[in-house]
């Protein structure tokens, strides 16, 4: 388990964590999440790890839900608020530009941003995704879920694990259920689940300007597969990339297809090598680092080598790869042994 990290939101705080190197890749949060106990999960280690390979990813609980605080107030409940959220995030971390990896609601949350701050977005990848949640269900349907939620949460948990998991086992049902009841109260969890609900970003996809790539499994039994094609076809130059599949998480069913998918959008390109006159590229304390990154220490081994924060030995090795021009920590270290800085 990584650090977990806290953003004030006023007198609250917004539980988050980053993992691996490279250039950021934010993912916007779901319905509910929590940090701890999903990683615990075999097949979300296996997503996001495949996924984020080079990349710093960051997740995070919004508020009233998993590490993040559990009080949640009306005016949290928007779609802007969302979008605040991942912008002070990004402020937090001194992250200029990411690229956003949006799922099922968050996608929502994606595209708002991505609208709404096009300058501050490398790619946009949108899995699961659909322009407006008053269609994901029959009329009247969403208003039953709900409402079985907030009064029967462990009835309620067992409906969305049968609309969310597809063919998943038993045992994959049953702790898909505990863990979202250990996410987030009742309350809370209808309250959020009647954001989704009423999310409706129709009006900002063809505003987006930014590379993106639409991924969606053709059977997802929560949000049909019509709708992420209206989303692809809504951004200009999206590129829409139909799998099989039923279940609605990516980390269920044919979890490889869904990676090479991803991995695919992101594609990030070599950073251009740096040109100099003479040896010196790095710092001193670069050079520390990347000594140690040499003997195939992780971050936070080498800030406890060094007695820096796990934080501060991350952004010295980003700062390593960009002034040597390498998409990874290997490639880094191959790099300056080239070079002659080993």
């Amino acid at each position: 388990m990584s650090a977990i990290r806290f953003l004030p939101r006023g007198a609250r705080r917004v539980a988050y964590e980053l993992r691996g190197s490279g250039p950021p890749l934010v993912a916007p949060a779901w319905w509910v999440s929590h940090l701890e106990l999903d990683w615990q999960h075999p097949g979300v280690r296996q997503f996001w790890e495949g996924v984020a390979e080079d990349f710093t990813l960051v997740r995070y609980d919004r508020l009233g839900a998993g590490m993040s605080d559990r009080a949640v107030h009306e005016a949290d409940l928007t779609l802007e608020a969302e979008v605040e959220v991942v912008r002070a995030l990004l402020d937090e971390l001194g992250f200029d530009r990411v690229s956003l990896l949006g799922g099922s609601s968050g996608s929502c949350t994606a595209v708002a941003f991505a609208a709404a701050y096009p300058e501050r977005v490398q790619r946009l990848v949108l899995y699961g995704s659909y322009p407006q949640g008053d269609v994901l269900t029959p009329p009247g349907v969403a208003d039953a879920i709900v409402t079985a939620v907030g009064a029967h949460w462990g009835l309620g948990s067992r409906v969305l694990s049968d609309i969310f998991l597809g063919g998943a086992d038993a045992a994959e049902h049953a702790r898909f259920a505990q863990v979202q009841r250990e996410s987030a109260s009742a309350e809370t969890a209808a309250a959020l689940l009647r954001l989704v609900y009423s999310l409706d970003v129709r009006a900002r996809l063809p505003l987006i300007r930014v590379p993106t790539t639409v991924v969606h499994r053709r059977d997802d039994r929560a949000v049909p597969y019509q709708l992420g094609r209206a989303v692809a076809a809504a951004i200009d130059g999206a590129e829409f990339m139909p799998l099989q599949g039923d279940s609605h998480f990516p980390w269920i069913g044919d979890i490889d297809s869904v990676i090479r998918a991803c991995r695919r959008a992101l594609a990030p390109q070599p950073l251009p090598a740096h040109k100099v006159d003479g040896p010196v590229l790095l710092s001193g304390r670069e050079r520390e680092v990347l000594d140690w990154v040499a003997r195939g220490l992780g971050d936070r081994e080498i800030a406890e080598q060094l007695r820096l924060s796990p934080h501060t030995v991350h952004r010295h090795v980003a700062n390593i790869r960009r002034k040597l021009g390498s998409p990874s920590r290997t490639a880094a270290v191959a790099e300056a042994a080239r070079l002659g800085l080993l």
